[in-house]
C-alpha cells in the first residue's frame, strides 16, 4: 500500500478533507465572484433592468434561497454526498429524476466556467497590455489558467480553499473599502433608500435585474457539495448554507446599493448605460478610491475570476466523482487519488471538457466577452434555477414520504415557498432570456433546448444499474438519528 502512495497510484477511496465552515463559505462566496458581480454584472443590472431598484432584487432573491435553504439544510442531516442536488434530487424524486438533475448540474458549471474562462482570460489579456506585455490572443491566456486551476484542482481540497481564502479576502476587502468610502463622502444626491422602495424595484425591466441577481448565487450548493471533506457534515453544511445565502446577499445588496449612492438614484440608469464597461471599475472607483483604486481594482477583479474558476472546477470534478460512483458514468471518475484523497480523474476529465468548450469558440472567431461569456452565463442561468426548482421538490417529497423530521416549518412551508419563489424566478428568466442573450430568439431557443436535453441525457443514463454498495463507491448517506 506504501508504494502505490508513493508511485501515486489510485485505488476507491472516499474523498477526505478537514474543511470548516468558514473553508467552505469561501468556496461558495468565491463561486459567486464578489467583485465580477459587482464590476461586470451590475453596471448592466443598473441599465437595462431596474436601475436604483437594483439592490432590491439581491435581497429578494436571497430571501427566495433562505426559504429554499431551511429545507435543503434540513435534508443534509440525512444525506452527505458530494452529488450535491444529485444526491438530494435522487433521494426524493428517484434515481432517474436525480441523474437528469445532475446533467443539469454539469450543463450548469461547464456552461459558467467556460464564461468565466473568457471573461477572465479577456481581463488578463487587458492588463498584461495595459503594463508593457505582449498581445497575445485571448485564448492563450485562457489555456494558462486552465492549466493552473488544473493543478490546484488535482490537490486535496484543503489546499485551494486556502488559495481561495486568500484571493476572496483581497476581494471582499477593496469592495468593503469603496462601499465605505462612498457613504463616508456621500453622493451627488446623499444617501437615501429610494433603492428599497417597492416602486423603485418594480420600475424598469425587474425581471433582468433578478435574472442577474440569480446568476449570482451559482455554487451556493457547494455547501453540501464538500460534506463529505468537512469535519462535522451534519453540523458544518446547514451553517455554512445560511452563512453563504446571507452574505452573498447583504454584501451584493450594500456594495450595489453604494454604487447607486456614488452616481445618485435619478441618474444611475442613464450613466450606467454610458459606462456599462468602466462603471465601478474606472468611473466610480476612480473618483472615492484615486489612482490606487484605478491599478488595484483590475488586478483584483482578475483574481477574483480566478478563484471562480477554482471554485467551479472543484464543483464540476466532484460531480463527475459521484456520478461514477453511482455507475451512471465510468468507474474510473469514481477513483480518488493515493495521497491527496481528492477527485483526481474527475479534475482531470473536467479540465479536457473545459479546452474542448473554448477551444470551439476560439475556432469559430467568437468575442471572449460578448458571446463566450454572454451566451454561456444566459445558459447557465436558466440551467441553475430549474436545478434548484427540482432540488426543492426533492426535499418536499423526501419528507413527506419519509417522516424523519416532523417540523412543519424546516420541511413543508419553508421548502414550498421557496419553491414558489424559484418558478416565479423561472418564469421571469425565461421571459427576458433573449435580452441577455443578444436578442436572437433563435439562438435562446436553442439554449433552452440544450437544458432539456442535459435533462433528458442524465435521465436516460438511469438504464444503467448502480453501483453495488459493498464495492466501496456507493453513496453515502448520514444515519438518522
Amino acid at each position: 500500500m506504501a508504494e502505490a502512495v508513493r508511485a501515486g497510484e489510485t485505488e476507491h477511496h472516499g474523498l477526505r478533507g478537514t474543511i470548516g465552515v468558514p473553508g467552505i463559505v469561501f468556496l461558495v462566496v468565491a463561486s459567486a465572484a464578489p467583485l465580477t458581480a459587482i464590476g461586470g454584472a451590475l453596471p448592466v443590472m443598473l441599465a437595462i433592468g431596474n436601475g436604483a431598484g437594483t439592490p432590491s432584487a439581491y435581497l429578494v432573491v436571497a430571501l427566495v434561497l433562505l426559504l429554499f435553504s431551511v429545507g435543503y439544510a434540513a435534508m443534509s442531516r440525512h444525506v452527505t454526498d458530494t452529488g450535491a442536488f444529485f444526491a438530494f434530487v435522487t433521494r426524493g424524486l428517484g434515481r432517474r429524476a436525480g441523474l437528469g438533475s445532475a446533467g443539469l448540474a454539469l450543463l450548469t458549471y461547464t456552461a459558467v466556467q467556460a464564461a468565466v474562462y473568457g471573461l477572465a482570460a479577456a481581463t488578463l489579456q487587458g492588463l498584461v497590455v495595459q503594463y508593457g506585455g505582449p498581445d497575445l490572443p485571448w485564448w492563450l491566456w485562457a489555456l494558462v489558467l486552465v492549466a493552473v486551476v488544473a493543478v490546484l484542482g488535482y490537490r486535496n481540497i484543503d489546499l485551494g480553499a486556502k488559495v481561495l481564502g486568500v484571493l476572496l479576502v483581497l476581494e471582499i476587502g477593496i469592495v468593503a473599502a469603496l462601499t465605505v468610502a462612498i457613504f463616508v463622502k456621500g453622493g451627488p444626491e446623499g444617501t437615501s433608500l429610494t433603492s428599497f422602495e417597492p416602486s423603485s424595484f418594480s420600475s424598469g425591466s425587474p425581471g433582468i435585474a433578478l435574472m442577474f441577481a440569480i446568476a449570482s448565487f451559482i455554487g451556493f450548493e457547494a455547501t453540501s457539495i464538500y460534506g463529505e471533506e468537512a469535519r462535522d457534515p451534519r453540523r458544518t453544511v446547514p451553517i455554512a448554507t445560511y452563512v453563504a445565502v446571507v452574505l452573498i446577499g447583504v454584501f451584493y445588496a450594500l456594495a450595489s446599493w453604494a454604487i447607486v449612492t456614488a452616481v445618485g438614484p435619478s441618474q444611475v440608469q442613464s450613466v450606467a448605460g454610458e459606462h456599462i464597461g468602466d462603471l465601478v471599475v474606472g468611473v466610480v472607483s476612480g473618483q472615492y478610491l484615486g489612482s490606487f483604486g484605478d491599478h488595484v481594482l483590475p488586478v483584483l477583479l482578475f483574481t477574483s475570476l480566478f478563484a471562480a474558476l477554482l471554485s467551479f472546477h472543484n464543483a464540476i470534478s466532484r460531480y463527475f466523482f459521484a456520478l461514477g460512483r453511482d455507475g451512471a458514468l465510468p468507474s474510473a471518475l469514481a477513483r480518488t487519488h493515493a495521497r491527496h484523497r481528492s477527485p483526481h480523474t474527475g479534475s482531470l476529465t473536467q479540465t479536457a471538457t473545459a479546452v474542448i468548450v473554448l477551444a470551439a469558440f476560439a475556432l469559430a472567431g467568437a468575442d471572449p466577452v460578448a458571446q463566450l461569456f454572454t451566451w454561456m452565463s444566459g445558459l447557465a442561468t436558466v440551467s441553475v434555477v430549474t436545478l434548484m426548482l427540482l432540488a426543492c421538490t426533492a426535499v418536499l417529497v423526501f419528507f413527506a414520504r419519509t417522516r424523519l423530521d416532523r417540523r412543519v416549518w424546516n420541511t413543508r412551508v419553508a421548502p414550498a415557498l421557496g419553491g414558489i419563489g424559484l418558478l416565479g424566478i423561472l418564469v421571469t428568466v425565461l421571459a427576458n432570456f433573449t435580452t441577455l442573450i443578444a436578442g436572437s430568439s433563435a439562438l435562446a431557443g436553442f439554449f433552452v433546448a440544450l437544458v432539456v436535453l442535459a435533462f433528458v441525457a442524465g435521465a436516460a443514463a438511469a438504464t444503467r444499474p448502480p453501483r453495488p454498495a459493498e464495492d466501496g463507491t456507493a453513496p453515502r448517506t448520514t444515519p438518522v438519528p
